[in-house]
């Protein structure tokens, strides 16, 4: 395989790069409105015109999807996309149908009628790209009518799925195997956001790539600013991190539905536009949510991190989890959902070692309720602890976030303040006297004889007078309200902290209690030093300097005027706001303030069929009239 590096030694500073004149900077000045290619678009563009098979790595919001979307429009081919969720074809659709570009998808929510004129249309080769799902494309008949279209290029979204090593691995992706076989002559383009060189091996295997060109971007996404919060109370803190984005779109993570469905709720009696999503919920309700966020007539969607949502929306400017995600991949796909037009957003875990012991639960049972055998079972339950401790340990180093994610992903990262995460902004403020208030707790812990749980001997160290304190005669311990000034949640939280550095240890089983080891006698003896972080709400932050740059000169004004006019426009066509115009070409276009159609045609985002679409409201809005009604 020949491989392609986006790591740091390649050029980790790689900036956008013109195009040379040819027909694909026609086809990309044309359709689109750009100039310049992103990093490695124009190699994996190149190869799939050169009719190689390609394994890429970008990260989410990397630019993948143009990589499939142009090569068809140059060749005047008919290319096939293979995508595991139906919201992400119809977005995509959506948006290429706002620049005139012959796509559709065909899927579940299709009527029979529906199916039928799309297949028309692909085999009256109308269609420069067709999307579907995996399982409908080996089980409908419609493989056969691609040998018929004559299909030369496949591109396979999401391609981790197929890999057993990677996180989202779905077992009807091994039928894609068959491509090879159906369709010798057709190159097989593999497109992933997260795979590490294990899984891209795995990949190129499964799918039997043909020495594809392997080319891996750059894993780091310097618009996203990276914050790890102690959790203490996750309404409050979720309350305080969102009221930095009101009126901007947000998706907050939980691990449970419950939580999902409590937060939802709690919110939106505070205020805020927000509506829960997750498996449990009926697919109807899931698709009203999905279609108001899409729409901005809500701003917050609260998800499960086990469930897929689908969501393609390029202006997400915040991503919160609540809880901790059980593997770096999946958190680097669930914040990468963040700042995909390539604008400053924010990425916020709320971080507790609680969560690390719920997901261990959660593992073990599953593992347990399934019809492998006890070997099979410990293999599994192995493999997923190797992931969730590998996300314990980023959430739990003071190191910089993004050189910790690079580096996990394999490639280096420049010596350097990214100036874009807690660590480095200096965020993460220590608690005062930490080796003092660790040897309470630690001492308390031995005055309960090491019997009780974490909740327990927070209660006893805050004086609380519950049931179990007094019918124990714990309220005649010396430890007995030494942190009487701290609330429950934050002495939970110091406690989870020092379980974070092995200096205390917790047991298994459905009811476990903390125990001493020899750390723990090292800091009572007074030989170890210790450092804890002070518990926060989440309100602090400092202003960075991507931020800062995104909105340089922009008169912002004009922006929620063009906001407030996209909106419009998107609701007249019953399309996701953000496929008439995304925030990077607003925010062009209030930078820039264009007065004339040639002007406007040189703002980012502006092609040929948005100019003819929607040029001359944009230029009445700049010049401050108010544009026609929406058509």
């Amino acid at each position: 395989m020949t491989r392609v590096s986006g790591t740091a030694e390649r050029d980790a500073a790689e900036k956008h790069r013109p195009v040379a004149d040819g027909p694909v900077a026609d086809v990309l000045r044309r359709w689109w409105g750009f100039e310049t290619l992103r990093p490695l678009q124009a190699e994996a563009i190149d190869t799939a015109l050169a009719g190689r098979d390609s394994l890429v790595v970008m990260p989410t919001g990397g630019g993948k999807s143009l990589c499939y979307q142009l090569p068809p429009l140059v060749g005047d081919t008919t290319d096939v996309v293979i995508s595991p969720l139906v919201a992400l074809m119809k977005d995509q659709v959506d948006a290429l149908e706002a620049i005139g570009y012959p796509a559709a998808a065909l899927h579940s929510g299709l009527s029979q009628e529906e199916r039928a004129a799309i297949r028309d249309r692909l085999v009256a080769g109308e269609l420069r790209l067709l999307f579907t799902a995996p399982e409908r494309l080996v089980n409908s008949g419609l493989l056969d009518t691609l040998a018929h279209v004559g299909v030369k290029r496949f591109a396979i979204d999401e391609a981790h799925c197929i890999s057993q090593w990677g996180h989202d691995f779905r077992p009807e992706y091994r039928q894609l195997a068959l491509l090879r076989e159906r369709f010798p002559r057709a190159s097989l383009h593999a497109f992933t956001a997260t795979a590490t060189p294990r899984v891209r091996d795995d990949i190129a295997k499964q799918l039997n790539l043909r020495d594809p060109a392997v080319l891996v971007g750059t894993f780091d996404r310097p618009n996203l600013v990276y914050r790890i919060v102690p959790r203490t109370d996750r309404v409050v803190q979720a309350l305080a991190i969102l009221g930095r984005h009101r009126g901007e779109a947000s998706i907050v993570y939980c691990i449970s539905r419950r939580e999902t469905e409590r937060l939802a709720a709690r919110l939106a009696a505070e205020g805020l536009l927000a509506r829960p999503y997750h498996a449990g919920l009926d697919a109807k309700e899931r698709h009203r949510t999905q279609d108001a966020f899409a729409k901005e007539t809500i701003d917050v969607v609260v998800a499960t991190v086990a469930f897929g949502m689908g969501i393609d929306r390029s202006d997400v400017r915040l991503v919160l989890h609540t809880a901790l995600p059980k593997s770096l991949e999946a958190y680097q796909q669930e914040t990468g959902r963040a700042g995909r037009d390539g604008l400053a957003a924010e990425c916020v875990l709320l971080y507790s070692s609680a969560d690390v012991f719920q997901w261990e639960a959660l593992v073990r049972k599953s593992a347990a309720e399934s019809e492998l055998d006890e070997e099979e079972q410990e293999r599994l339950v192995a493999g997923q602890l190797q992931h969730l401790h590998a996300m314990r340990r980023y959430a739990q180093a003071a190191r910089c976030r993004h050189a910790a994610l690079s580096e996990y992903f394999g490639q280096a990262y420049p010596p350097k303040a990214c100036e874009a995460c807690d660590v480095c902004l200096g965020e993460a403020e220590g608690l005062a006297d930490s080796t003092v208030v660790a040897q309470k707790i630690l001492s308390c812990v031995a005055r309960v004889e090491q019997r009780f749980g974490v909740r327990h001997v927070c209660e006893v160290l805050r004086g609380a007078k519950t049931d179990a304190v007094l019918r124990n005669g714990h309220d005649r311990l010396s430890t007995y309200g030494l942190l009487a000034s701290i609330d429950q949640r934050a002495a939970e939280n110091l406690v989870h902290q020092l379980l974070d550095q092995e200096l205390l240890e917790r047991s298994g089983g459905d009811r476990p209690v903390v125990r001493l080891n020899d750390r723990s006698w090292e800091v009572l003896r007074g030989s170890r030093e210790v450092v804890l972080l002070e518990p926060q709400t989440g309100s602090k932050a400092k202003a960075t300097k991507v931020e800062a740059d995104d909105w340089d000169g922009v008169d912002r004004d004009l922006f929620e005027r063009l906001r407030r006019w996209r909106r419009r426009i998107a609701e007249a066509r019953g399309k996701p706001a953000w496929t008439i115009l995304d925030d990077k070409a607003l925010r062009a276009i209030a930078r820039e303030r264009p007065d004339s159609l040639g002007a406007l045609l040189r703002c980012k985002g502006i092609g040929e069929k948005r100019l003819a679409d929607f040029g001359a409201a944009i230029l009445e809005m700049v010049a401050g009239r108010e544009p026609p009604a929406a058509d």
